[in-house]
């Protein structure tokens, strides 16, 4: 997995020079993901381009994410994952007790929130600053803008992250039309909370998709989980997306506190000009990354962000 920050260019669509099967075993893709059972789509050469195969980890055995290239024992009623190659990327969130791995070997995250429901501010930073740790392109997607009245609020609210990310602005009506040109030649996942659309967009997208969606709950204003499980969608021989579960919250413990600071695009002009080599960015005297805040180089919110995120990581 890419650290510290996005890598300078996006990772390959595929892993280069990947090693031959282990022996007694098939190459295969994990194309969606169900806790400890896994379904995978053979690779190899001279097999069946496409089979699928259901299969489960040696044990208890963690650790395989959507996206992920594996090799499979194959038996009885399907195969066991003997081994999860090296990846390009990983996108996952952790908290002080455990990871839960969303996809790997992703080019690009599309963050997706809309102007009903309205989103959890913390909840959207930490998915920007997760996907920056991967070492992925990221974009945020802006859903629902036919709500005419909820707009303007929402696409100003969003302005303050137009330094570390493209907004792209799509509805039910364009959707497809305006996201699909994003998509080609990546490998994607959408990841936002419930009820933003993010599955009825992979409907129109991947036909016969079939990927399940909700109702949002006025009274919340939150939606309902419908997708309960990453899988993965081909687009075309060179594309895919991955559609993941909604959340409502977003760990970061994998992200070391000294360098959450490079997770934040517009702080990257500023780093390593600070009076200490260490600095936190918090307060300590002649901080740069503070200046260029009041100075107004960027919004101060998003120190206040990054201030957030540093102090639940220990500070």
């Amino acid at each position: 997995m890419a650290r510290g920050g996005r890598s300078a260019g996006r990772p390959p669509l595929k892993p280069a020079a990947l090693p031959p099967p282990l022996p007694g075993t098939r190459r295969a893709r994990i194309v969606a993901a169900y806790g400890r059972r896994f379904t995978a789509e053979t690779h190899e050469d001279g097999g069946s381009p496409g089979q699928r195969i259901d299969c489960v980890t040696r044990g208890k055995r963690g650790g395989v994410a959507c996206g992920d290239w594996v090799d499979i024992a194959p038996t009885g009623d399907g195969g066991v994952i003997e081994r999860v190659l090296e990846r390009t990327s990983l996108l996952y969130r952790a908290d002080a007790v455990q990871e839960k791995l969303i996809a790997a070997n992703v080019t690009q995250a599309l963050v997706m929130v809309a102007t009903w429901p309205g989103w959890d501010e913390d909840l959207l930073v930490r998915c920007l600053v997760a996907a920056e740790h991967a070492g992925v392109q990221v974009r945020l997607l802006l859903n629902k803008i036919d709500l005419v009245e909820r707009h303007a609020g929402a696409r100003g609210a969003l302005a303050v992250f137009e330094g570390a990310c493209p907004v792209t602005e799509l509805s039910a009506l364009d959707g497809p039309e305006v996201v699909r040109p994003l998509l080609s030649g990546q490998v994607s996942v959408l990841v936002g909370p419930s009820g933003v659309g993010k599955s009825s967009l992979v409907n129109a997208l991947v036909a016969g998709a079939d990927a399940a969606t909700g109702a949002v709950s006025a009274a919340l204003e939150s939606g309902r989980h419908t997708t309960t499980h990453a899988r993965l969608y081909h687009l075309d021989a060179q594309s895919a997306l991955i559609d993941s579960p909604g959340m409502q919250v977003f760990g970061l413990h994998a992200v070391p506190r000294g360098t959450l600071d490079a997770q934040f695009p517009e702080f990257r002009p500023y780093l390593g000009r600070c009076r200490f080599r260490d600095c936190r960015h918090l307060d300590e005297p002649d901080c740069a990354v503070r200046a260029a805040a009041a100075a107004g180089a960027f919004p101060a919110v998003r120190l206040a962000h990054y201030t957030a995120i540093r102090r639940s990581l220990g500070g």
